[in-house]
């Protein structure tokens, strides 16, 4: 290498800013909640050759690190076969086909290439949430699709933009096939503005340092990201980890779905093979290959966040076994729940496979689901038809250091859930509260943190409601001893008489009138370690703040409290009395807790609060 380590770094940081530059304008730029105000979005630099990524914003979607990877090769691939026609400076290419390294058909991809000197130096590209793209139900997330079709347009790489100019006969075609097409405007525009902001950062960095140097920085990053990661396999001791993740049901046959792994590492390799997972499935929740390979590539991230965002970093991760299975998705399979929820379930089977191996690194379980609920109807008030799409927080696991963080985003993505202010100034609704669900953490020596629960109304219109999520069977899996965070919990009411869906947490087209409710409670993340090892104090710090119930804390964590110590906050003090197991006396100003250890424990408290 001819380039000193300051200046490598100096243009692995001006290629980290360029991308954050366009994640900003993108969102600052766009109409639709979800993109402006939850962030689902992505943007990103990838190479002239074959679409290997070379930088990602880091306010952009984790699981695009590699799905936008694989739409830019087969767009690169398509262009050399003169399937797809070849660009001129200014044009931007649209595609959203899953099949095509795409993820589902609401990520709807933009790639425009980077000319220097006349010719491609590489390529810029973007995903972005949209609202709705047609299909069978408004937003997309279609519980029950049985082909692709069903769940909105399909759009191959083709022009969209021409020398710089809106191909308006193409927009025509798209906003034809898609409900609150007069919205989409505001979105294509900020996604295409996003990618020129792209070209001006990077021609300034390339005019600073020079092309042949930026191309020698890429590469020489590129070859690093790979030492790096193999480095850090070798945590990993020899030999096979296995573990299964399991989704609800695919949305129409109400069984579920097993990701089988084992996570082999070798002196040559490590290889994560998926073989006897579960077959292609009728519904919704089949996984394209683009994504089932870009959640293992997340996770690792995950467990090793040193090492930088390249595709290098993938190059020593082996993946094998998804042939025939459903993470292997082919034409006309349905895909809706593939990113959103398959890839959490992928990550979440690499998190239990690792958990034993690298406790110091690998967490419990996180909430694994985004919680897609789209809301899509007719406002009298505004005379106009609306599609509103919430996606959700959730518990993250327990780790070695510390507790699960509450309603954090997913595990795939940096989204947020639009203000509630927001979404209510948009669409005809009225949240009737947005809080915590107390309870849900799984139980550990460091807990689960706690999902979202949220109602809200139907003010005016009609409306029908659609959910794809999980985790409504069985909650997060614990770690080391920990227990399960708590589950999805999904409810309709309509005209007073409360919904439960068969699926637990996937239906579509649950008609709605103004007064009905749609209430949610997201699941909380895994426990971590021994919960009979948790501090008392802490137990008892939950329980102050109505995390857990006096109730929960005995029957979880072994700790009783006196009424006033559930009211206290703790101050550790000397041992318990000789009589109560372990020592662990907490002095709450009068206030009592122990553990409890086959001694008779304190008299009894209220039952635990159940169901809603």
């Amino acid at each position: 290498m001819t380039l000193d380590p300051i200046t490598l770094s100096v243009i692995q940081a001006g290629l980290q800013q360029v991308c954050d530059e366009m994640d900003l304008s993108f969102s600052r730029a766009a109409f639709s909640p979800v993109i402006a105000e939850a962030n689902d979005r992505s943007d990103g630099i990838y190479s002239a050759t074959d679409g290997a990524l070379i930088a990602q914003g880091s306010q952009g979607l984790p699981v695009f690190v590699g799905t936008m990877q694989y739409s830019t090769r087969v767009l690169i691939e398509r262009i050399r076969d003169g399937i797809t026609p070849a660009p001129l400076p200014g044009d931007i290419y649209i595609v959203n086909d899953p099949y095509l390294g795409g993820t589902h058909l609401m990520d709807v991809r933009f790639a425009r290439p980077y000319y220097r000197n006349g010719e491609i130096f590489c390529w810029l590209s973007n995903t972005g949430h949209w609202p709705d793209t047609g299909g069978t139900v408004p937003g997309g997330f279609s519980a029950s699709a049985t082909s692709v079709e069903q769940e909105g347009l399909r759009l191959p790489p083709v022009r969209l933009f021409k020398q710089g100019v809106l191909d308006s006969e193409i927009y025509q075609i798209i906003c034809s096939n898609i409900r609150v097409a007069d919205q989409r405007i505001g979105d294509v525009q900020a996604q295409a503005a996003a990618l020129m902001v792209g070209e001006v950062r990077l021609n300034e960095l390339l005019d600073r340092y020079g092309d042949a140097t930026v191309a020698e920085a890429i590469t020489e990053l590129h070859h690093r990201a790979a030492t790096q990661m193999r480095s850090y396999l070798t945590e990993i001791p020899e030999g096979s980890h296995t573990a299964s993740a399991w989704i609800d049901s695919d949305g129409v046959v109400n069984t579920p779905l097993e990701i089988r792994l084992s996570v082999t590492r070798d002196a040559e390799q490590t290889t994560f093979d998926f073989t006897g997972s579960s077959a292609p499935c009728a519904g919704p929740m089949n996984s394209v290959l683009a994504t089932t390979l870009s959640s293992v590539y997340l996770a690792m991230r995950h467990i090793f966040p040193e090492v930088p965002i390249s595709a290098g970093a993938f190059e020593p991760l082996h993946i094998t076994g998804y042939q025939d299975t459903f993470l292997d998705a082919k034409y006309p399979r349905p895909v809706s729940g593939c990113a959103a929820e398959v890839s959490q379930r992928i990550a979440e089977a690499v998190f239990a496979a690792l958990a034993p191996a690298l406790p110091s690194r690998v967490t419990a379980a996180p909430a694994g689901t985004s919680g897609n609920f789209a809301l899509g109807g007719h406002d009298p008030e505004k005379q106009r038809d609306f599609v509103m799409y919430q996606l959700s927080g959730g518990g993250y696991g327990g780790n070695a250091d510390h507790d699960g963080l509450s309603n954090g985003c997913s595990t795939i993505g940096i989204s947020k859930a639009p203000p509630v202010e927001i979404m209510e100034a948009q669409f005809p609704v009225l949240y009737h509260h947005y809080a915590l669900h107390e309870g849900s953490g799984g139980a550990g020596l460091h807990r689960g943190g706690f999902g979202l629960d949220y109602a809200l109304e139907l003010r005016r219109g009609t409306a029908t409601a659609s959910f794809v999520m999980d985790h409504g069977r069985s909650g997060p899996l614990g770690a080391l001893q920990g227990s399960d965070g708590a589950v999805n919990e999904v409810r309709v009411i309509r005209n007073g008489i409360s919904h439960t869906p068969e699926h637990l947490s996937k239906e579509q087209d649950i008609p709605l009138a103004p007064g009905d409710i749609v209430h949610v409670r997201t699941p909380g993340g895994g426990g971590y370690g021994n919960p009979m090892e948790r501090a008392p104090q802490a137990v008892a710090e939950d329980v102050r703040l109505g995390r857990y119930t006096a109730t929960q804390a005995r029957t979880l964590f072994g700790v009783a409290l006196t009424p006033k110590a559930r009211r206290t906050s703790p101050k550790p003090t000397s041992c318990a009395p000789p009589d109560l197991f372990p020592c662990s006396k907490i002095s709450l100003g009068g206030g009592r807790l122990w553990r409890t250890g086959g001694k008779q424990p304190p008299p009894p408290f209220p039952p635990a609060r159940t169901g809603f």
